[in-house]
């Protein structure tokens, strides 16, 4: 036992030593520790300073201003909402491949006109349906038609214009039946020119006005067309009052032999050999009649006292290869290449003279808040599908007795489904982002 103790006293003697050595070593180090600690301590109190007397309590978006009295503030400050992303520049970009099969065909829409349903026609070849626009700067998505009818419920939407117009309205029509049955409660006119569909689910309904110039005229095709550029065409401005949402196209007719008229009297004439009146072209008076019909919309909705979104949709190049109404064909089964085809010539007037004139009234109207108003910039993506069109399949199997040598063929117009499904893609984003910032949800 004796033999022991020098053992314990070694121990403790070594523990003394080891908590002695600790102590001087904290104090030696104490010092760098404080230095280390302090600068810490004034960032802290700059940029998080301890709560004021007065109680301001600053709330992010994500809480309203009652959630933060009961938090027990007297004051509330909100932080500012992120600003909107800026609009995409849709018209510039390319087509690619994409395997996705179209939301719709000739056999689940009884709507295809037998002369875009080039499928039910007998077209062989079946590519054209499986490209994507793919923007250069952003991403266009895919058309949703729940969303689309979401964002215009217990909405009056009208498509107003040419027989693209009715072309537009149709593939929207049909992309929105495969989530919703749309009823036809309204027809009248030959061909089906005025047409309405209500989406009862959502209390919607879809117009069609059938309106190749949007002011007053007079068809007189082949022979000369009488426009009055200072009068709107009262056959779908006198619904304004009922309608929140327009979508104007038109511009193919204007290549038709006309005369036009203004103040009361003859202001020119286009393609009219042995008439006496001047050679004045049609640019010009395609601007005049879209500012007479922009002007008469922004004033009545201004007077209603009603909001209104209004689209003109740009020119959409046609693919003849040689003279329409001799015999010309579209027989390209490919999109152009980027650099391909160039915008140009008639092509790029016609579209330049439109968003002129929408860029002008969109300054008309920039002290009044109840209207909005936007081009809808399909001409240089159209202009790159050659094969979208119906060409010579605007006839049922148009080669079932071998290939002649001249068949109509229709490049103007497109397949449904086909590329012009791609002009609501866009129409529906344009309504997103008018509806709260929605462009990426």
């Amino acid at each position: 036992m004796e033999a022991s103790r020098p053992f314990k006293d070694q121990n403790k003697q070594h523990s003394t030593t080891t908590t002695t050595t600790t102590f001087f070593s904290f104090w030696r180090f104490l010092p760098y520790t404080i230095y280390a600690i302090l600068p810490l301590a004034l960032f802290r109190l700059y940029f998080y300073p301890l709560p004021r007397s007065d109680h301001i309590l600053v709330v992010s978006s994500l809480s309203s201003p009652r959630q933060a009295e009961k938090a027990g503030g007297d004051a509330v400050t909100e932080a500012p909402p992120p600003p909107p992303p800026p609009p995409c520049d849709y018209a510039s970009g390319k087509w690619v491949p994409d395997k996705s099969e179209p939301l719709y065909n000739g056999t689940t829409c009884v709507l295809i006109r037998d002369a875009q349903n080039c499928i039910a026609h007998g077209r062989p070849d079946l590519d054209y349906l499986y490209w994507r626009w793919k923007p250069h700067q952003c991403h266009l998505p895919r058309f949703q038609p729940i969303k689309f009818l979401q964002l215009v419920r217990n909405k009056n939407v009208a498509f107003v214009g040419d027989s693209l117009a009715r072309n537009q309205l149709e593939s929207l029509v049909c992309m929105l039946s495969t989530v919703s049955d749309p009823i036809l409660v309204y027809r009248d006119g030959e061909d089906n020119k005025f047409r309405k569909w209500n989406f009862p689910g959502h209390n919607m309904t879809i117009s069609a006005y059938w309106s190749p110039f949007l002011v007053k005229g007079e068809e007189n095709f082949p022979d000369y067309n009488k426009l009055y550029l200072d009068s709107v065409n009262e056959r779908w401005a006198g619904d304004l009052g009922s309608l929140d949402m327009v979508v104007l196209s038109f511009g193919h007719w204007f290549v038709h032999p006309a005369v036009y008229f203004e103040g009361g009297s003859a202001l020119g004439c286009h393609y009219c050999t042995g008439l006496n009146h001047t050679e004045i072209g049609f640019y010009g008076v395609l601007r005049k009649a879209l500012r007479t019909s922009l002007k008469a919309l922004i004033a009545r909705t201004r007077a209603s006292g009603r909001a209104m979104d209004v689209l003109v949709t740009m020119f959409p190049p046609a693919h003849f290869e040689g003279d329409w109404d001799k015999f010309g064909s579209c027989p390209k089964t490919k999109p152009y290449q980027e650099g391909e085809k160039l915008l140009e010539g008639m092509d790029a007037e016609m579209r330049k003279s439109l968003a002129d004139e929408v860029e002008a009234a969109k300054a008309d109207a920039r002290d009044f808040s109840g209207i909005r108003l936007e081009a809808l910039d399909i001409t240089k993506l159209s202009l790159m599908r050659p094969d979208g069109h119906p060409g010579p399949y605007i006839f049922p199997f148009p080669f079932a007795d071998g290939v002649k040598d001249r068949v109509q063929n229709d490049c103007v117009h497109w397949c449904l489904p086909g590329p012009i499904d791609t002009w609501n893609a866009i129409l529906l984003e344009a309504i997103k982002r008018w509806r709260g910032g929605e462009m990426n949800r």
